[in-house]
């Protein structure tokens, strides 16, 4: 049976796996870009990743969700990953990183 500290350390792994999904156009991770707006992983080892994207029909949604599935199956028990892209909170820049602020220059 798996205990609520057990979860969080998968969970707090599966945000580690998402750190390594770089953003093809801004070479910055979607952890760091605010992206992700969460993660949960049921008992049968289904992730959802609940997550948004800059900008409304982006080029590279496909990819990006193939580049989750891919960082996220590696993950020690994680048997399906799911996708569930939300526009509720809006991405604005104030959602990135302090390093992601720096690395785009961005001093709003």
């Amino acid at each position: 049976m798996e205990t609520a500290s057990t979860a969080s350390a998968i969970e707090d792994q599966i945000i580690q796996a998402l750190q390594t999904v770089i953003d093809p156009e801004l070479r910055i991770d979607l952890v760091n870009l605010g992206l992700i707006y969460g993660v949960a992983m049921d008992e049968d080892g289904v992730v959802n990743v609940k997550m948004t994207l800059t900008t409304m029909g982006c080029p590279i949604t496909d990819a990006l969700k193939q580049m989750i599935c891919t960082a996220v199956r590696k993950v020690t028990g994680v048997t399906a990953v799911e996708i569930t892209l939300v526009w509720e909170p809006v991405w604005t820049p104030e959602r990135m990183s302090r390093y992601a602020r720096i690395a785009l220059g961005y001093h709003g």
